[in-house]
Formats: structure tokens, C-alpha cells, sequence
């Protein structure tokens, strides 16, 4: 007789209590009012069958497009319409664990969204991104989104040409170029959740882990929680130097490109070329 073994608490579980920590950090920085922002996160297979039965299906949602690259994958994500304040005491109804079909061209809810919810709208962007990143970083797991709020600003004052836009950030705070040498990418504003903006945030993902959509917010890409949540971090706190500056005529000096570069070299990152002129 085969022994059955015995499913952990999810709400033990370790990316139950990441996503709670996550949300109500962004939330508590500014950066998710109300039911914006959204997160998703590539999981073990091995670890989500500790936590759950990974073959009982709560209910099936198609998607717009199929996602072939991606069958077979359990993501845990937040919740269309749903307030990152209320995660942490109420993960059952603003988190679900998804597992994608066979065919790609579905979402089965394994767990979560209990009282009837779906997943994020912008879930075609989450996961043409996380195509695309895969491509390039075997060990990318997290898409995040917030609105982030020195960089929403920034968008409205500031040049919208990426090596303009980065050469100024990196040049706000020392440790940025060595956070972020793959530069930002920027795309137009474009209305959100539409198969357009997944498709053109994802072509910019195979280059960069940060994108900006102008007066609306950012999207981060990285391998771990931390790893995102202080990239996207690190850049929203140069841009809030900038935004205190206001005004480019008060700067006495800053951190030259020669600098910039003698930085990148002693921590041994590589700048994206056509950022620094030497």
C-alpha cells in the first residue's frame, strides 16, 4: 500500500509569505495604491506539490493567447481588483496558484481566489515577459509591477529616451550603474492590459529587467522577491533625487561618465553601450 503523504499548510508556505511581504511592502512605500500593481512568480513544480495536490482543478480561465512556452508551469500571482493592504491578512482571496495547460492556451486555479476572483489583467504582459527573460536568464522566477512613484513623476519632466533617462538615474546615486547596467527600458504610453504593451514590454525584457510605461508606472524582472523589489527599488530612489532637485540649474556637480565607468569597472558590470560617452 502506497502511504499518502500529508500536504504542508500553504499558508506556510514560503512564497505564500513572499508575495504577502512583497504587496504590503510596495503598498506601504506609496507604490500600489488602491488595486494597483501586480506580481507573478515562477514556482517549482516540487514545491508546490508540498503545499498542494497539483492535479485538483478549482476552475479553468482561457487566455487571449496561447503561451506554448510556458505549459506546464505553476505561477503564484495577485488578484485582478484586488487592494495590496489586504494581502497579508487575506492571502485566499487576493493570491492564486496557477498551473498553465498542456496546450498553453489555459490557466487552471489550483488554489486562491476563493471568493470567485481572477488573476491580474495584466497577465498576458506577466507572461510575455517572463517568455522573454527566460530566454536569457534561466534562473528568472518574478515579473513585479507597481507605481512606483519618483519614477511616474520623472516620466512627466524628464526626457523619454532610454540612454538619456538611465545616464541620469545612474548619475543620482552611486550604486545604480552597478544595480542597473542593463540600462532602463522605455516604452510610449499605451493603454495597460492590452495585448500591445505585453508584446512591446516583452521585446524590451530581452535587454532589459526594468521597463518604464510613462505616467503609469514600472515593471521589474529579476530571480528572486528581494532581488526585484530592490531593483525597482534602487531606481525609484535616484529618481526621487531628481524629482527633490526639480531644477537641472542647481546642480554643482555629479558623478561624471569617466566615474560611472571606473564604478562599473571595480564592480565588474558592464554598462549598456551608448549610455556613457567617453
Amino acid at each position: 500500500m502506497v502511504a499518502i503523504m500529508q500536504k504542508q499548510n500553504i499558508l506556510d508556505a514560503p512564497f505564500i509569505k513572499e508575495m504577502c511581504e512583497a504587496t504590503f511592502n510596495m503598498w506601504n512605500m506609496g507604490w500600489d495604491e488602491r488595486n494597483g500593481g501586480n506580481i507573478s512568480y515562477l514556482l517549482e513544480e516540487e514545491l508546490v506539490e508540498q503545499y498542494l495536490d497539483t492535479g485538483k482543478i478549482i476552475r479553468s480561465i482561457p487566455l487571449k493567447f496561447p503561451v506554448s512556452e510556458l505549459a506546464g508551469k505553476y505561477f503564484i500571482v495577485t488578484g485582478s481588483g484586488k487592494y495590496f493592504k489586504n494581502v497579508k491578512k487575506d492571502p485566499a482571496n487576493t493570491l492564486g496558484v496557477l498551473k498553465i495547460d498542456k496546450s498553453g492556451e489555459k490557466v487552471h486555479i489550483l488554489w486562491g481566489f476563493a471568493d470567485g476572483s481572477n488573476p491580474t489583467s495584466e497577465l498576458p504582459s506577466h507572461f510575455m515577459s517572463h517568455i522573454a527573460r527566460l530566454r536569457v536568464d534561466p534562473n528568472h522566477r518574478i515579473i513585479m509591477h507597481n507605481h512606483a512613484t519618483n519614477i511616474l513623476a520623472m516620466t512627466f519632466m524628464h526626457d523619454l529616451d532610454e540612454a538619456s533617462f538611465t545616464k541620469t538615474l545612474w548619475q543620482m546615486c552611486t550604486e545604480c550603474i552597478v544595480v542597473f547596467p542593463d540600462a532602463i527600458g522605455i516604452l510610449p504610453w499605451m493603454v495597460p492590459g492590452t495585448d500591445e504593451i505585453g508584446e512591446k514590454t516583452a521585446v524590451k525584457m530581452r535587454e532589459h529587467r526594468l521597463v518604464v510605461w510613462p505616467h503609469h508606472g514600472i515593471f521589474g524582472a529579476g530571480s528572486t522577491m528581494d532581488e526585484t523589489f530592490g531593483l525597482i527599488e534602487t531606481a525609484e530612489k535616484a529618481a526621487q533625487i531628481y524629482t527633490i532637485i526639480g531644477d537641472a540649474s542647481k546642480i554643482k556637480q555629479t558623478i561624471t561618465d569617466q566615474q560611472l565607468q571606473d564604478l562599473a569597472d571595480a564592480f565588474q558590470v558592464v554598462p549598456r553601450e551608448g549610455v556613457l560617452h567617453l
